[in-house]
């Protein structure tokens, strides 16, 4: 299937192809590691919460800062 096709087909068909791609991911491929960086960016943001330094904002202010 490319992209051509997939673009012709209904929105709600795309939606459920992609829940039966997930399903077969999900059941059928063993875990994925996530990449070393990723693991960086994690503890360095949880360190960030502990030490009070974090700041959060709400999903509205979020939105608003990048148009969405």
């Amino acid at each position: 299937m490319n992209l051509n096709e997939i673009s012709k087909m209904s929105k709600l068909e795309r939606l459920q192809t992609m829940e039966a791609l997930w399903d077969s991911l999900i059941h059928e491929t063993p875990e994925i590691e996530s990449p070393e960086w990723h693991r960086d960016i994690l503890v360095s943001r949880t360190r960030e919460i502990e030490e009070d330094k974090a700041e959060f904002i709400s999903v509205e202010e979020l939105r608003s800062k990048h148009g969405g």
